[in-house]
């Protein structure tokens, strides 16, 4: 998963094997399974959707069996998919299928809605030139794992976190005295760093256009204002719309001429794409 630290991805493994297990285990599974008993199970898509975090659910099945567990995939990670259609199969102990079941399903039916929803964006704007971008609204230590499942649906990402970028909203404008001075602040101290800048208005975004910034965010503007910001800046600033976007008039916020559509839904509402776990191949060890 590129861009994705194996290393957070397995504390994130065990510490949801921590939460599930609890201090006794599966004991449902461990008073109705033999521990000989070896099977295969398919992870089959519920749904049509696009599918993120197959690797994480091998993770979390090979952590739980401990080498006895392994993975064979039907698909990859970004690719659309049917309902019914096998996205993987794991062989193993059935202990330890029927142990890892719902923590696989959980990351990786959460990651597949994400990669999901961000497909329906990219869809509604293609051939427009705008790109769909996600937010910092994640969930606490899944921020690497959802902004890798937008990318498996065609978007794109915005920082990962507040060091890799300036972005100067409101309350800085309120704080500095100015939208224009609060961008020259963040640039004299971090001339090399990228700055964004949240503009309320056509006036203070064009301000901050002819100030300079590479990067506007048109905050709650109307087509017809991002319109006059697109004709203002004429190429020198790129412009992302932001604020209250919904995916039916995405395609009409797109063709004002904006560069990018940031939609934090992607991550912080997007809907479980249902991803299922069938066993088969029951046979004795």
């Amino acid at each position: 998963m590129p861009g994705v630290s194996r290393a957070i991805v397995a504390e994130l493994v065990d510490r949801a094997l921590e939460e599930d297990l609890g201090a006794r285990g599966d004991v449902t599974t461990l008073a109705t399974v033999p521990g000989a008993l070896l099977g295969a199970a398919d992870l089959v898509a519920r749904r049509d959707g696009v599918v993120a975090g197959l690797p994480v659910a091998a993770i979390v099945f090979e952590t739980v069996g401990q080498g006895r567990v392994r993975t064979e995939y039907g698909t990859a990670d970004g690719a659309p998919v049917s309902a019914g259609e096998v996205l993987a199969t794991v062989r193993g102990p059935v202990r330890d299928l029927l142990t890892a079941e719902r923590t696989a399903l959980n990351l990786v039916g959460h990651l597949s809605g994400i990669a999901t929803l961000t497909r329906a964006w990219v869809e509604a704007v293609a051939g427009t030139g705008a790109r769909i971008r996600d937010t910092r609204k994640t969930l606490p230590g899944l921020r690497s794992l959802e902004k890798y499942a937008v990318r498996c649906g065609g978007g794109v990402n915005h920082r990962m976190s507040l060091s890799d970028a300036a972005l100067v909203k409101d309350n800085h404008v309120a704080a500095a005295g100015g939208v224009v001075e609060a961008f020259r602040l963040v640039r004299e101290r971090y001339p090399d760093l990228p700055l964004e800048v949240e503009a309320d208005t056509v006036a203070q975004a064009c301000a901050v256009v002819d100030a300079g910034a590479d990067l506007v965010l048109l905050d709650n503007m109307s087509p017809d204002e991002m319109r006059a910001v697109v004709a203002h800046a004429r190429g020198r600033a790129r412009l992302e719309a932001s604020g209250g976007l919904q995916l039916a008039g995405a395609r009409a916020v797109a063709e004002t001429g904006v560069d990018f559509l940031a939609v934090g839904a992607l991550t912080h509402s997007a809907p479980v794409l249902d991803i299922g776990l069938d066993i088969h191949s029951v046979m004795e060890g």
